[in-house]
């Protein structure tokens, strides 16, 4: 546990020293969180619209950012490769949980860091919209996005393990858009229905704004938030073993 530890504390140092950890993991949902809110502002009441409202748009916001944190995680995974960095360290005595766990940690800070802006965000604009958020259902949103952002950090470890650092990136970009669009950030699945609504239940990107908007509504029935957050929590712990497998196969591999 040390060893990851000491991991652990060497890639926030490196994060902190990276700007583009601010930029695009902290600074970029907020941006798409207030061009959201205006956007909602120009619609009219008649439309019925809800889902650039802030009550709908915080939790997906939340997730939708959690998908940035997967390609910074890429990135960083992919650069140590590339730079012989993890070769060196596989010379060492840490183990490749350690090393998985080394990255893992950091990440999960930033989406902390990334959810309580949201949160923080949405209040401030919730206040001029005149729409109310429970302060229990912001709360409980905050801890349903740990499964998720778990589950992205772990895609991030995947594909800077078995990509270079010029491939990962445009991988992650792929699932950036599949996650902004199968999870329904931008339109009403629940609306449209039928084969559009039955793909996006094929995806864990859909569980993942489900719960969490289903949190922040403090709905916590077992068909809105209990079902969709056990099969968000499933996806990590599938995404959490291949990552480990994966790199524990490509460390051998260049070792051998």
């Amino acid at each position: 546990m040390n060893r990851a530890l000491a991991f652990t504390e060497r890639n926030i140092k490196e994060l902190l020293r990276d700007p583009l950890s601010y930029i695009f993991c902290l600074g970029f949902p907020l941006i798409m969180l207030i061009i959201m809110s205006i956007l909602n502002s120009s619609i009219p009441p008649e439309a019925h619209m809800t889902v650039f409202r802030i009550d709908n748009l915080c939790g997906g916001i939340a997730m939708f950012g959690q998908t940035f944190v997967m390609l910074f995680t890429a990135l960083t995974v992919s650069q140590d490769r590339s730079g012989s960095f993890l070769v060196r360290m596989y010379a060492s005595p840490m183990r490749p949980a350690d090393l998985v766990t080394g990255y893992t940690f950091p990440m999960l800070i930033i989406a902390a860091g990334q959810a309580l802006i949201t949160i923080v965000s949405s209040v401030i604009i919730s206040l001029t919209e005149n729409v109310t958020l429970e302060p229990l259902g912001l709360i409980a949103a905050f801890f349903t996005l740990i499964p998720s952002a778990l589950m992205f950090t772990a895609i991030g470890v995947i594909f800077g393990t078995l990509f270079n650092e010029k491939a990962a990136p445009g991988l992650c970009s792929i699932i950036i858009s599949l996650g902004s669009f199968l999870g329904c950030i931008f339109f009403d699945a629940e609306s449209t229905g039928g084969v559009m609504l039955t793909i996006c239940k094929c995806f864990p990107f859909y569980y993942c704004t489900k719960s969490v908007r289903s949190a922040t509504a403090l709905d916590f029935a077992a068909d809105t938030f209990l079902l969709p957050l056990a099969v968000t929590a499933v996806a990590a712990v599938v995404f959490t073993v291949i990552a480990a497998l994966a790199f524990r196969a490509k460390m051998r591999a260049d070792l051998s």
